[in-house]
């Protein structure tokens, strides 16, 4: 069995366990606080991710006023109502809670029939998207 013996003088000793000051370290914790802030959506992306999703979403059918659309078409109307009301819209939950749970004109609850056959109100998929979204970042 080998033992290694490293020998440093005092002030070699001092020099590098002091060699960081703590003000470096302290200016060095906002930039970790800055990159982790970095990686978070801003709630405008999960709003346009959220609109995505329902562009996306196969097979499935959104049924808003009683009339059937195609996905493409619910996320385009989901788009316009955004960019038409984005200023009173500040967060992801609001999107779904002001914009995407009903219509305006009639009051009647956005549903998205899915692949499988079930329906759904659409805020409750929204939610559940968001949801996974949400957790998906914090992960990172």
């Amino acid at each position: 069995m080998n033992h290694y013996s490293i020998k440093f003088s005092l002030p070699a000793l001092l020099l590098l366990l002091f060699s960081t000051s703590p003000g470096a370290l302290a200016q060095q914790a906002p930039v970790a606080r800055n990159q982790q802030a970095s990686t978070a959506l801003s709630e405008n992306e999960k709003i346009s991710r959220l609109i995505s999703f329902v562009g996306n979403l196969q097979g499935a059918t959104f049924i808003r006023n009683g009339n059937k659309h195609s996905p493409k078409d619910a996320a385009a109307h989901l788009r316009s109502k955004f960019d038409k009301h984005h200023a009173k819209i500040k967060t992801a939950h609001e999107f779904i809670e002001l914009l995407a749970t009903k219509s305006s004109a009639s009051g009647e609850y956005y549903k998205i029939k899915m692949a499988d056959g079930t329906t759904t109100e659409t805020y409750k998929i929204l939610s559940n998207e968001l949801v996974k979204l949400e957790a998906e970042k914090m992960a990172k």
